[in-house]
């Protein structure tokens, strides 16, 4: 050898010491990421309890019951009182009304008159008979003028209340306000018919209405 020797030993591949490959860095690493996985999971659970649960509208949370918590009361539009559970409702059903007695009306008596006979052709009641008709009244309206009628003057064309002066078959007090039906008011019958037709209707409507009156009374 030189004076500058160089002295290099050489180690079997087999007898080197192995290296280790965990730094410091990669333990660094797998701490880092146990502590982000362990503080998802807990600010999951923190947020959400339920997540991951499947949606359903009749979940419920174990240990609860319908039975317990206060019942909602319900006005709807001031008819029905429902008192609503939390999977249920029970209605109250509205109060059935009380029937009202009511007084039956009293029946307003008929005052219609008996049947008058078939008046013979060309009589004063003829007469009145086709005078009614035209007017649209019945029979039944036809009984009570007869019945009128025969009551104050018996039909006869020149009757006279010796008190009153009431004359004629309508007996108008005084005779003379038959003139406005026509000049031979005294003796004509058809004029004191048409004239007392005219005055029973503005005062009671049909001759059953002065009929009644004058069964009242005794006058019309």
């Amino acid at each position: 050898m030189g004076r500058h020797q160089h002295v290099i030993d050489i180690v079997p591949a087999k007898t080197r010491p192995s290296v280790s490959r965990t730094g410091p860095r990669v333990k660094s690493a797998h701490f880092l990421f146990g502590f982000t996985a362990a503080f998802a999971f807990v600010l999951v659970t923190v947020v959400d309890p339920y997540s991951g649960a499947t949606a359903s509208p009749y979940f419920q949370i174990a240990g609860s019951t319908t039975d317990g918590g206060p019942a909602q009361a319900v006005l709807v539009a001031g008819s029905y009182t429902n008192t609503i559970a939390r999977d249920g409702y029970v209605v109250t059903e509205k109060p059935k009304p009380v029937p009202v007695v009511v007084a039956a009306e009293k029946k307003k008596p008929s005052f219609s008159a008996p049947s008058a006979a078939v008046p013979d052709p060309g009589s004063a009641q003829a007469y009145a008979y086709d005078a009614v008709a035209a007017r649209g009244w019945g029979e039944d309206q036809f009984n009570c003028l007869v019945s009128l009628w025969q009551k104050e003057s018996g039909w006869r064309v020149n009757a006279q209340n010796g008190s009153s002066g009431a004359y004629g078959i309508p007996q108008s007090l005084p005779g003379s306000k038959m003139a406005s039906a026509g000049e031979d008011w005294a003796t004509n019958a058809g004029t004191q018919i048409e004239w007392g037709l005219g005055y029973i209707t503005g005062r009671y409507g049909t001759p059953c209405g002065a009929w009644e009156k004058s069964k009242a009374s005794g006058w019309y």
